[in-house]
């Protein structure tokens, strides 16, 4: 009866909101342009090459790495060094967007992962981007970046910890429920499953491997090659699921992929349209002023750091734009303690990516989660924006 209520309370809340929706307003006009916009940019550019290549990870993730695996490096039987050294690294790694790392996070967790390492890959993969970082330090200078890089580092085991600390009961009972699967011995060396896995990252950093904004050095030559070494690790993608899995394997991965990315796709859009609408893309107004967020966040208050981290957390950030947006910001009026907070929250959050998180670990650890990035955010923004010159 209560699931019938909420499910009443929404539609009337949806036909209220349109019923009164002033359609006229040229700004109103605007936002639902924008959202359209983003949902238009979203499709073009981040779902054929990063979503779903990313569900395809997820799937295999599922199907051909044992619980047994996930829990010897992610459980909360493994020593937490390494648990979480393991959880940052693979983030690092991947260089993902706070949307395209949901199907990832989904599948190690759902494997056995524990909550803490878990918790630290979500945060890590978006926020610990190394091109980032270096485009942060050459662009808004080096206290910057340093202040990001080391930021994002911690936060990734801080908040790993604080959430494995916080629901350490509901964890135990979790874990111990994987620990009763049976072992299934391996068919296979486990260096084809490794290849076939690698093989399949392999493609998602490169055909996602952004152009350099300066066309030297190793970036640059990596830059030059990412299709040659895409078009490679897919042709080694498919032929060893063919040489080294079976029909049924693989039909359980097609099966397993679909399953997350019917999970995932409607609440990712339905967030997109909804950041569009309210914040619009880089440059764009919708129906928040750009002024107002701006005119928020001059200064080193603990208001303007909380609004900075807050507005970044429901923003959605393609992954590098974010730079160019603080570079505007700052021009702006914005304060550097406010930047860092953004930075530190902005491309870990987004509004999508909060309705796909509650939608794998429910309502109270998704609000833990986003509370403690933001919280955490706030304060490294207070105390740089405080040591800066």
């Amino acid at each position: 009866m209560n699931e019938e209520i909420k499910k009443f309370g929404y539609m009337a809340l949806a036909f209220l909101g349109f019923y009164f929706l002033p359609v006229d307003s040229p700004r109103v006009k605007a936002a639902a342009v924008e959202a359209l916009a983003m949902m238009h940019e979203y499709a073009r550019e981040h779902v054929l090459l990063c979503l779903v290549p990313a569900f395809f990870i997820a799937g295999a993730i599922s199907v051909f790495i044992s619980s047994q695996a996930v829990m010897k490096y992610l459980g909360a039987g493994a020593k937490r060094w390494v648990a979480y050294t393991v959880a940052a690294v693979s983030g690092t790694i991947l260089a993902v967007c706070s949307c395209t790392v949901l199907p990832l996070f989904a599948g190690i967790y759902k494997r056995g992962a524990g909550l803490g390492p878990a918790s630290a890959f979500l945060y890590s993969g978006p926020a610990i981007n190394v091109l980032a970082i270096v485009m942060t330090a050459r662009i808004l200078g080096f206290q910057m970046g340093l202040a990001r890089a080391v930021g994002a580092v911690s936060f990734s085991v801080i908040i790993g910890v604080l959430m494995a600390f916080f629901f350490r009961h509901e964890e135990l009972s979790r874990q111990q429920g994987f620990a009763q699967v049976p072992h299934d011995p391996a068919d296979r060396p486990l260096w084809k499953t490794v290849w076939f896995m690698a093989s399949m990252v392999l493609f998602l950093v490169f055909a996602n491997l952004a152009s350099p904004k300066v066309p030297v050095g190793l970036w640059a030559a990596l830059y030059q090659v990412k299709w040659i070494v895409a078009g490679l690790a897919l042709a080694s993608t498919i032929a060893s699921s063919h040489l080294w899995f079976s029909g049924d394997e693989r039909f359980h991965w097609y099966s397993s992929t679909w399953g997350y990315a019917l999970q995932v796709i409607p609440l990712l859009f339905s967030g997109v349209l909804v950041a569009g609408f309210l914040l619009g893309r880089p440059g764009h107004e919708a129906l928040i002023p750009n002024q107002w967020v701006s005119g928020l966040v001059g200064g080193n208050s603990l208001f303007a750091n909380f609004f900075a981290s807050l507005v970044g957390a429901f923003m959605y950030f393609a992954t590098l734009t974010e730079v160019p947006i603080l570079q505007g910001l700052m021009g702006a009026g914005m304060g550097k303690g406010p930047a860092l907070a953004l930075l530190l929250a902005g491309p870990a959050l987004s509004l999508p990516n909060m309705l796909v998180i509650r939608s794998v670990l429910g309502t109270k650890k998704t609000v833990v989660y986003v509370s403690l990035v933001v919280i955490l955010s706030t304060v490294v923004g207070m105390i740089f924006g405080a040591l800066a010159v």
